[in-house]
């Protein structure tokens, strides 16, 4: 399936006045998300009667979130969909990027990301730079997420929304492969920044 023909609910396209196009959660994806809380029901309940309120959800049982800044959010992002295998659902929330990960990333990415980092010797010698602070949030942590219809605005909606019962999600040795071909673009992002980059549109058939 091509871009073109993809399901409109998974668009991050530019509307007539300009503004993105918000991505909207199917049914399945409003039941995956909701099966992360307590009581499903009841969050279900909430977005039948307000489709268009956050919600506060744990983390470490049906996903773990990896919130990045919204620059660095939007070329990890790319670097997922143009040369790796897609990802699973991705949010805005007051500008930062969320990216819903398996179970157990949050606990082993970060050391990831330090072995990288800093590798083996003299740290200074050996550090690569260019990614900013992730915030992990797994098991015992909660997150606040768009609504199925997300938020009133742009800074708090969905870019690639849930549509299934059992999405895949990235784990954290492909996060670390992201996030290192992100920070070498980093500087020329920074300096050139592409013209319209929320008017990406990424194909959800290419996700694993």
């Amino acid at each position: 399936m091509s871009p073109s023909t993809r399901n409109e609910p998974f668009s991050d396209r530019f509307d007539a006045s300009g503004a993105p196009a918000v991505s909207e959660v199917t049914s399945d994806g409003a039941a995956w998300l909701a099966s992360a809380g307590m009581y499903p029901r009841s969050t279900l309940a909430l977005w039948a009667e307000r489709p268009h309120a956050p919600v506060v959800l744990p983390c470490g049982t049906a996903f773990d979130v990896v919130s990045a800044p919204a620059l660095f959010g939007r070329e990890l992002l790319d670097r997922l969909w143009d040369e790796g295998p897609g990802s699973g659902p991705v949010a805005v929330f007051r500008g930062r990027m969320l990216l819903l990960a398996g179970p157990g990333t949050a606990q082993r990415l970060p050391s990831l990301l330090d072995w990288e980092e800093w590798g083996a010797g003299d740290r200074e010698q050996r550090r690569t730079g260019g990614i900013p602070p992730l915030l992990c949030h797994g098991h015992g942590d909660a997150v606040t997420l768009p609504a199925p219809l997300g938020a009133i605005g742009v800074q708090s909606r969905w870019l690639v929304a849930p549509d299934t019962r059992h999405p895949w999600l990235p784990g954290p040795e492909i996060l670390l492969w992201a996030a290192l071909r992100a920070a070498r673009s980093t500087v020329r992002i920074s300096i050139f920044p592409p013209a319209d980059q929320d008017a990406k549109v990424y194909d959800v058939s290419k996700r694993r």
